[in-house]
């Protein structure tokens, strides 16, 4: 503990040195009040021991200022006084907190100093402990805004990425591979037969439940085969696969979800069907090389491909059957070795100049999957 003896009698200052440093405190010393206001701020004092009567500014004075000082406000203070309680009062308004008596008693002097002491280490110790407190609320504080942006993150990412993808986003904390790139894709685009007529005589809240259990049916299946999905348009749906993951089974991964789907929403057309809605299911899929990356704005933003890949698709849905999956020549040929199938012609398709020659999928594995109506050529 560091004390500070302010007292303008030099004889005073030697008698507080030779009491106070035999028993370990450091004593430092000032012969003004204005010597000791100077000391003060760099010292490191613990403790003031303060004349009342002094040239230039008096010890009430000076204890009035060190309460002003920043840092030193509940800094103990005792004066040393020459008796009378007028003083002893004076010396209270001025924000003393103890007193010791001229001449004052050893014995009695090591007790109030060793007192103050013990209550500045209390009071050190408080402010340690609401440093470090503080300092952990400001680091709870940045890790929680960490863990909310880190949320908002992951979950915009889940918006249109395969959750094993969003799982290596989070790991790697790289979402370069997000920008603009150009790569070959399997693209599948499905919808629902009879859905306008459906929806135009429906109540809506029907409507949203159909579409609900046909999501929710479509959207377990595109988890489990890996597909990035790109987005529902009412009851239409486009998925593809070889992006922003690579995959070397491309084609097959689409053509096996697609036949499942074909059969998932067999199942729910049934219970549809006895609930009077007569709605059919189609699939369309594309391979080739297309555009891919972030589109959007600030706060808003979708992974999307752009291409002609993706018109083919969805044309190709467009001209499949109720229960049809028609794919192009090069998706049936990379998957050769799961798919079965049946050549429906060349089909003219709108908004291509050539046509285009595809296959209606029967099946996979050897023909695990079922059609639902015969394959048949269609032209649109």
């Amino acid at each position: 503990m560091t004390v500070l003896a302010v007292d303008d009698l030099p004889q005073n200052l030697r008698l507080l040195d030779a009491v106070l440093s035999p028993r370990g405190y450091r004593v430092l010393t000032a012969a003004s009040g204005e010597e000791a206001l100077a000391l003060l701020p760099d010292s490191g004092v613990d403790l003031v021991l303060l004349d009342i009567l002094m040239p230039g500014i008096d010890g009430y004075e000076v204890c009035r200022r060190i309460r002003t000082l920043p840092g030193f406000e509940f800094l103990p203070v005792v004066m040393i006084t020459a008796s009378g309680e007028q003083e002893k009062l004076r010396a209270i308004e001025a924000g003393a907190d103890d007193f010791v008596s001229k001449p004052f008693n050893q014995g009695e002097l090591l007790a109030r100093v060793a007192s103050l002491a013990r209550v500045k280490r209390y009071q050190d110790t408080i402010e340690r402990q609401a440093a470090e407190l503080a300092g952990w609320n400001a680091e709870l504080e940045a890790r929680v805004t960490a863990q909310v942006d880190e949320l908002e993150r992951v979950n915009r990412l889940r918006r249109f990425l395969p959750p094993q993808l969003v799982d290596l986003v989070i790991d790697s904390g790289d979402e370069a591979f997000l920008g603009s790139h150009r790569r070959e894709i399997v693209v599948v685009f499905c919808d629902l037969r009879g859905f306008t007529s459906f929806a135009e005589a429906s109540e809506p809240e029907e409507v949203m439940g159909v579409l609900a259990e046909y999501h929710s049916a479509l959207g377990e299946l595109i988890d489990r085969f890996e597909g990035t999905l790109e987005r529902f348009t009412g009851d239409g749906l486009m998925v593809f696969f070889n992006d922003p993951l690579p995959c070397d089974d491309a084609a097959e991964r689409a053509v096996a979800m697609a036949v499942e789907m074909r059969e998932r929403v067999a199942e729910l057309a049934d219970g549809w069907s006895r609930r009077g809605h007569d709605l059919g299911f189609g699939i369309g899929i594309a391979q080739g090389f297309a555009t891919l990356g972030r589109i959007g704005f600030e706060g808003r933003s979708d992974y999307a491909a752009i291409g002609s890949v993706t018109n083919l698709a969805a044309r190709l849905c467009a001209a499949a059957g109720p229960g049809q999956i028609l794919v192009a020549q090069r998706v049936f040929s990379a998957a050769e070795r799961l798919a079965a199938g049946e050549p429906v012609g060349e089909l003219e398709l709108r908004g291509f100049s050539r046509p285009v020659r595809a296959f209606a999928v029967t099946g996979v594995d050897g023909g695990s999957g079922r059609p639902d109506t015969p394959t048949e050529q269609v032209t649109t």
